[in-house]
This record gives structure tokens, C-alpha cells and sequence, in this order.
């Protein structure tokens, strides 16, 4: 079927050389903009997430259910996983592999746009004005540099972008190829993030859009059938994922208060996402373990809500049928607002949540496709004949929004690269390699390098499972030491909170033997909580003792012939503790002793 823009084209016939032209600069902006992005990858590292998923790697079969078939927050992501699996199997805890995918990613992604706008606009110079702020814009900046976002974000910018532009060819051509390419496309996107769902309907609204620009009558319709077996193949893909997800993920939509709903959208808005519309927010703020956000001067933010009505009102009186465009962009914009304020919520949420910008960074990917779309719309009336005065008011805006960004991505780079985790990795890597005939008990890396909240993988064991040569970490030792926050090597003590009773058997205390159980008990009830008890004993042989609080997990020790203390960490609660030893014959006696925290000494 012949388009309008089909029929303005093969008016107009341009050259091969003014075709190549085209296709050339644009290949030299998606190549800028790849060193502009690998500068920033590369000075930075690891982050929040990526300790996770690096734990996990090291912790599970790369193959495994556990690993693939995980609920990380709310995400399902079986390929993100298996990319964290290969970058940590191929240098584990180096931040190079995690750097080159994200590269890669960013390149696949930038030139399935070039491909989609080429696609709308054909070897047009106005293709360079959409495929620019896509580059440059600093909107998906900090999903890129963060590996856990940029496994998610990527896949779903490239799919986005090639699966519209499968739509469109395969509504133009019928050919096979295209819909399997799209179906292929938006499976492997949703094996990424979930929010790849939108994928269809984008390429979906996509060609409607285009027919109804073309002045084609009901381009609702027209798009349906001119590429009904895609849909209904999506529609397939859809279906067989949702049951997939349904089984591994706990829903986390929810309904907040009315003030956060109406603060998240203003910060979302004003301070994140219209700013980067123009090269925007220019400076960003960071209190660490938290990642930068946007921090734009009151300044841009009201210049770019004026510009952004005026040019919504410029391409509505010059553009014939850009209304829909218009409704469609803002509606996907809105949807990823929903999408974060109803899963991020809680008391603990601040609206600096809105502005660090990855909730919107798959907002780029449209926000070029309906430039595209609205460049493609015929003119009103005659056309402008100041030549001049349209490419001097182009070249103004595209230098102004040119420096905004690099300048944005300069002071975020600067701002990223203030992370103390390669440092503390760094260091813990040295002292865990040190003496690797040292076990250390499990304990919590540095608050500043992941909080709490994220247990248990903050724990040494899970985000150190992958490195080699490491020293046995477990849930027993002899030598207690710890990892200080700045990750050397550090002496430690135990901070007692409770007491273990000593016992009432003559020169024994607690008799532990493998017949029964023997009750522990402590000076006052323990909380739920991660403890760690020292063990005095006296044994007659070497054995293993099974050690917990009841109803809870026990921790198998090692004792050896004669006298010794070993620390052991258990998870529970209760007033008492209680030992089994393993082997029939063996008596194991135990003296009073301590429960409480590992602390550094000092």
C-alpha cells in the first residue's frame, strides 16, 4: 500500500548520496553517543542491585529455577539474570563485563531507533532532529549507567523501537519475517522487564498513528487489519508470559494516599521529566547509598513547561491530525507515572523518587517515535517560506538542547561516580584473599553499601559468593573478624546482650550428648533476630554439634578433642538455645557463654 509520505517521496526522489548522507550522520550521532555513554559507564561500578544479582550468580546454578525464576522486588527478569550470570561467571565482582553489556545494549537500542524513525520519516535531514534527543537526552541516562536498571530498561528501548518498526513493514509488506521478528522481539523484552507489555500496544498505536496522519479514515481499524496476525500473535505472547509472571511474582500494586499521588507526579513531572525534554535537569543531587536525582534550577522548569505548551501548540496549528499524536505520548508518559507511584509507594517513599528518571526512560524511545510521526504530518496551509529564519530557529534549539545534555551528563557522571561500593569491593576482595585458610562468620557488608532492607543479601556470604580464592564464609568460626565499612580486614568482638546460663552437671555444665536434646537456656528471651552465641566447650572427640534456637534452623559446628570456643551465628528466637552432638559415644560439655553482635574492635 502506497502511504502519503510513500507518494512525497517518490516526488521528490532523492538522491543516493542524499539518502547515504542521511543514514551516515546518523550512524556518527548513535557512534557519539556511544563513547559519550561508555565514558560514563566506565567510571563508574557496582550498585545497589547489581550486588544482588552478582550474589545470586555466585550463589545458584547459572541454569537453575532459583536463580532465572526470581522475585526481585516485584521484577521478573529470567534474561537479566542470566546476563548477570555470564558477566559473573566470565569476572566475578569486576565491573568491566557489566559495563560492556550495558554498551552493548545501548548501541542495539539506539540503532533500533534509527531504523523505526528512518522507517517513518525515510532518508529525511528531519529524522536527525528526533534521533538526537533520543541520543542525547539525559531522560535515560541514569537507567543505563546502573546495570540491574540497564538490564531491564535496555531490552525494553530496543524493543519498543524494532517491534513498531516490524509493525509498520509488515503492515506495508505481509512479509513473514517481520512478524516473527516482532513476536521473537517482544518475548525476549519481556524475559527482561516486565513492564515490556506495553511493547505491542506501542507498535500498535504506532501504525495508527501513522494511518491517521496519512489522512487515512478510520486508522483504528485500518491498523488492526492491516496487521491482525501480529496482534493476535502478541496477544498469544501476552498470554503465555502473564501466566509465567503470575506464578514467580507477588503483586505489589497498591493505592496510596491522595498528597503522595500529587507529590510523586509533581516532582516526576516538573522536576524530572519535562526538563530533560530540553537537554535538562543540568545538576543533580545525591545523598549516599541513594542514587542521584534530578535537580533542575526553578529557572528550566518553567521555560521547559512553556516550551513544551508551545510547541504542542505550534505543531497543532502547523501539522494537520497531530491531536491523537500529542494524547498518545502524554498517555504513555502518564502510565509509567501509575506504574511507579502504585508499586513504589509506602512511608518510607520521598518524592526524590520521581526524579532519578529511570521510571521514564522507555518515555525517550516515544517521545521520538511521535516526533516522527508528527514531522510526517502534512503542513497547514502554505508552507513557511523563511528558509532562513526555520533552520537558524532549528539550529538555535538543537545547540541549546545539544549543551544542556552534555552538560547534564557531564554533572551526572561526576555525581555517579561518588559511590563508595568500588572502593569498599576493592578492599574486601584483598582481605578475603589474604588468608583464605581464615573463615569469616557471615555478617552485613557497609550500610553504605547496601542497607539492611535488603537482607539477606547484604550479607558477606551472598554478595562475595562468586569470588574465588576467598576465605570459607559461614556461619561458624574460631577467629572472629569482620570486614569494616571501608572493607579492609578488621578485628572483632562479641557485643554480649544475653547470657547462656552455665549448667548444673559437676565439672561439666551442659552435658551433650547424641541420645537427646539438651536445653540452653539464656538469662532473659531472645528477640527474633540474627545472633551470635559463643561456645565454650570440652569435648571427648572430634564431632559436630547441632545448635539453634528451637522451631528454627540449627547450624551444624565442628568441635575438636579437648577444649576450645567456637562462635556461631543463628537465626531466632526464644529463651533458650539447645545442642544435639552427632556421633553415638561422644560427650560434648558446654560452659556458660555469650549472645549477642559481632562489632569491629576499636
Amino acid at each position: 500500500m502506497t502511504t502519503g509520505l510513500a507518494e512525497h517521496l517518490s516526488s521528490t526522489a532523492p538522491s543516493a548520496r542524499a539518502r547515504r548522507r542521511v543514514l551516515v550522520v546518523a550512524l556518527v550521532l548513535v557512534l557519539i553517543q556511544t563513547a559519550v555513554r561508555a565514558a560514563v559507564v566506565f567510571t563508574g561500578e557496582f550498585y545497589w542491585d547489581d550486588l544482588i544479582l552478582a550474589g545470586r550468580a555466585g550463589s545458584y546454578p547459572l541454569f537453575s529455577d532459583a536463580f532465572l525464576r526470581y522475585d526481585h522486588d516485584g521484577h521478573f527478569m529470567p534474561a537479566a539474570f542470566l546476563v548477570a550470570g555470564i558477566a559473573t561467571a566470565i569476572a566475578p565482582l569486576e565491573w568491566w563485563p557489566a559495563a560492556i553489556s550495558l554498551v552493548l545494549g545501548q548501541l542495539l537500542a539506539s540503532l533500533a531507533v534509527v531504523r523505526v524513525l528512518w522507517l517513518l520519516l525515510g532518508p529525511r535531514r528531519a529524522l536527525w532532529g528526533p534521533l538526537l534527543f533520543y541520543l542525547l537526552t539525559p531522560l535515560t541516562l541514569p537507567a543505563f549507567a546502573w546495570w540491574a536498571a540497564g538490564l531491564n530498561a535496555l531490552p525494553l528501548q530496543a524493543a519498543l523501537a524494532w517491534v513498531a518498526g516490524d509493525a509498520l513493514q509488515y503492515g506495508r509488506t505481509g512479509r513473514r519475517r517481520h512478524l516473527v521478528s516482532a513476536v521473537v522481539v517482544t518475548a525476549v523484552a519481556l524475559a527482561f522487564f516486565e513492564k515490556s507489555v506495553v511493547v505491542p500496544f506501542v507498535a500498535f498505536a504506532t501504525v495508527a498513528l501513522v494511518s491517521h496522519v496519512d489522512g487515512i479514515r478510520r486508522p483504528i481499524r485500518h491498523a488492526w487489519r492491516q496487521a491482525r496476525p501480529l496482534w493476535i500473535s502478541s496477544a498469544a505472547v501476552l498470554l503465555v508470559w502473564a501466566a509465567g509472571y503470575a506464578a514467580v511474582v507477588t503483586s505489589r500494586f497498591g493505592v496510596p494516599p491522595w498528597s503522595m499521588v500529587a507529590g510523586l507526579t509533581h516532582h516526576g513531572l516538573s522536576y524530572g521529566f519535562v526538563p530533560s525534554l530540553l537537554g535538562g535537569p543540568w545538576l543533580w543531587e545525591r545523598w549516599n547509598p541513594s542514587p542521584p536525582w534530578a535537580d533542575p534550577p526553578l529557572v528550566l522548569v518553567v521555560v521547559s513547561w512553556l516550551v513544551l505548551v508551545l510547541a504542542a501548540v505550534w505543531t497543532l496549528r502547523r501539522r494537520e491530525r497531530t491531536g491523537p499524536v500529542w494524547i498518545a505520548m502524554s498517555a504513555y508518559v502518564l502510565a509509567s507515572l501509575v506504574a511507579m507511584i502504585s508499586t513504589r509507594f509506602g512511608p518510607d517513599t520521598t518524592y526524590e523518587l520521581a526524579r532519578t528518571l529511570r521510571y521514564f526512560a522507555d518515555s525517550a524511545v516515544v517521545v521520538a517515535i511521535a516526533a516522527a510521526v508528527v514531522l510526517r504530518a502534512p503542513e497547514r496551509g502554505a508552507p513557511l517560506r523563511a528558509r532562513h529564519v526555520r533552520a537558524a530557529a532549528t539550529l538555535t534549539c538543537t545547540a541549546i538542547f545539544t549543551a544542556g545534555s552534555l552538560w547534564s551528563t557531564l554533572t551526572f557522571a561526576r555525581s555517579w561516580s561518588d559511590n563508595p561500593t568500588g572502593d569498599y569491593l576493592a578492599a574486601a576482595k584483598t582481605a578475603l584473599t589474604a588468608r583464605p585458610d581464615d573463615a569469616v562468620l557471615d555478617h552485613p557488608v557497609s550500610v553504605w553499601v547496601l542497607l539492611p532492607v535488603t537482607y539477606p543479601h547484604n550479607l558477606v556470604g551472598s554478595v562475595f559468593s562468586a569470588l574465588p580464592g576467598r576465605s570459607e564464609i559461614g556461619d561458624h568460626t574460631t577467629d572472629l573478624w569482620v570486614l569494616d565499612d571501608h572493607g579492609d580486614r578488621a578485628d572483632a568482638a562479641l557485643l554480649p546482650l544475653r547470657a547462656v546460663l552455665p549448667g548444673t552437671v559437676p565439672d561439666c555444665g551442659h552435658r551433650v550428648t547424641s541420645e537427646s536434646v539438651t536445653a540452653l537456656p539464656l538469662d532473659s528471651p531472645a528477640g527474633d533476630w540474627e545472633w551470635t552465641v559463643q561456645v565454650n566447650y570440652r569435648s571427648s572427640a572430634d564431632d559436630t554439634l547441632e545448635i539453634g534456637f528451637p522451631g528454627h534452623e540449627s547450624a551444624t559446628v565442628p568441635v575438636t578433642e579437648g577444649l576450645g570456643t567456637v562462635y556461631v551465628r543463628l537465626s531466632g528466637d526464644g529463651p533458650a538455645l539447645q545442642a544435639r552432638a552427632s556421633t553415638a559415644g561422644t560427650t560434648v560439655c558446654l560452659g556458660g557463654g555469650a549472645l549477642g553482635v559481632v562489632v569491629p574492635e576499636g
